[in-house]
């Protein structure tokens, strides 16, 4: 009856709890886009005002056109359209899905006249440098505001007399309940970012997305050549691991094997005349058997560790930082699972990365990062140690770049002299 009444106790007690784990997700997931998108709107007002000035400076070259200067002086701010454009894609890509470029538009005025891609661009400039600007500021202006206003009664009582109260720069506040009016803004300030924010990154970055990206009429000839090359890399890197599987089995498991057969052939030779010889025998059978085990799991934890499909992609980063020999601290939020091979990938570069630090980078301590969303998954590990990798060299390095092709990713590594050595990926999440 009491093992009855706990386990209702238990059932009611898992009732309750899960509503407050659907409220905490979603109030995580809520925070984390609201966060996100106050980035993406932060960077894009960074090309926002470039676009304005580059709109000016287009303006003034087609009315000096006139007198002829505008002429001799256009191919200076094509060239600047088109690099700014580039930014762009680089920009929208770290945020989303990859931007891809159609081939390089002209920069002479008479071709770039009639250039499709030239006059797309022109339209995103636009568009960019005035609602883009306004979508950027205000992603900046939004949180300064809410922390302002929310923040207002810790401090409204050290203000000199008569001092505007509210951000919008209208009303005073002389008693404690106008002070919490302005705190109740600041909330309304708050869940307007929450709300609006993710739709307004979207907005900002759709005429982007839309002029930006190669047309269905631009040859995609480039892109062709560079998914060709890619699927090369991912035969070239499955055929690598094949070869690596294979001298494993042959070299260790395979010979422990053998040695097994060999002993226990030997023990059942001597069973009769001399007990003690083959039972020492049949222990070393054991030991050579032990061993061949271990060697298989390490084998098949290469090809697919376990513990990615038990605890996910968290679970298995964890697990190498506690294995690793330079203190290392692990920060993920990867909200969504990936698909295997691109879990596989992560933790297989992570695993490499901290194996070099351990081995070549003098580092007290390293830092690895994961971060999951818009479609991506970004790696960063970072080491304090003497720095100067070379991004080319080195048989580590050059098997995260063939797996990291495999999936068409992207990898950068900065490390200067003196560290700090950060590696950076880029992995497309495949779901």
């Amino acid at each position: 009856m009491t093992a009855s009444t706990s386990e209702a106790g238990g059932g009611a007690g898992a009732g309750a709890a899960a509503p407050r784990e659907r409220f905490k997700g979603i109030a995580l997931r809520t925070l984390s886009a609201a966060g996100r998108a106050i980035a993406q709107l932060a960077s894009g007002l960074n090309t926002a005002v470039l676009a304005a000035l580059l709109l000016f400076w287009l303006a003034l070259t087609a009315v000096t056109s006139v007198v002829g200067v505008g002429l001799l002086m256009a191919p200076a701010p094509l060239r600047a359209l088109h690099a700014l454009s580039g930014r762009e894609r680089d920009r929208l890509a770290r945020w989303g899905p990859e931007v891809v470029a159609p081939q390089p538009p002209p920069t002479r005025l008479r071709l770039a006249l009639a250039d499709p891609t030239t006059h797309r661009e022109l339209r995103w400039l636009l568009r960019h440098s005035t609602l883009g600007l306004l979508l950027g500021l205000l992603g900046v202006l939004l949180p300064i505001t809410a922390v302002r206003d929310s923040a207002f009664p810790l401090y409204w009582t050290f203000m000199p007399a008569n001092t505007t109260a509210t951000s919008l720069g209208i009303g005073n506040a002389h008693t404690w309940p106008d002070a919490l009016a302005v705190a109740l803004l600041g909330v309304g300030w708050i869940a307007i970012i929450l709300g609006l924010a993710p739709g307004m990154a979207r907005l900002q970055a759709g005429p982007g997305r839309h002029l930006l990206a190669a047309g269905p009429d631009v040859d995609l000839s480039l892109r062709v050549a560079e998914l060709t090359a890619t699927r090369a890399a991912a035969l070239d890197a499955h055929a690598t691991e094949l070869r690596r599987i294979e001298r494993s089995l042959h070299d260790g498991a395979q010979n422990r094997l053998v040695s097994v057969a060999v002993l226990l052939g030997a023990a059942r030779r001597m069973v009769a005349r001399d007990p003690a010889g083959a039972d020492e025998l049949l222990e070393r059978a054991q030991s050579a058997a032990e061993m061949a085990l271990a060697e298989l799991r390490t084998v098949a934890r290469g090809i697919l560790p376990p513990v990615l499909a038990d605890r996910g992609l968290a679970g298995a980063l964890s697990g190498l930082a506690a294995d690793c020999a330079v203190p290392c601290r692990i920060d993920v939020d990867v909200p969504a699972r990936c698909a295997a091979s691109v879990e596989a990938t992560a933790y297989f570069v992570v695993a490499e990365a901290l194996t070099n630090i351990a081995k070549h980078s003098g580092a007290r301590h390293a830092v690895v990062t994961a971060r999951g969303s818009g479609g991506r998954l970004t790696l960063s590990v970072e080491d304090d140690g003497r720095g100067g990798a070379d991004a080319e060299g080195g048989s580590g390095l050059a098997g995260i770049r063939r797996r990291i092709a495999a999936h068409d990713g992207d990898l950068t590594l900065t490390s200067p002299p003196g560290g700090p050595t950060v590696l950076t990926v880029d992995l497309p999440c495949g779901r």
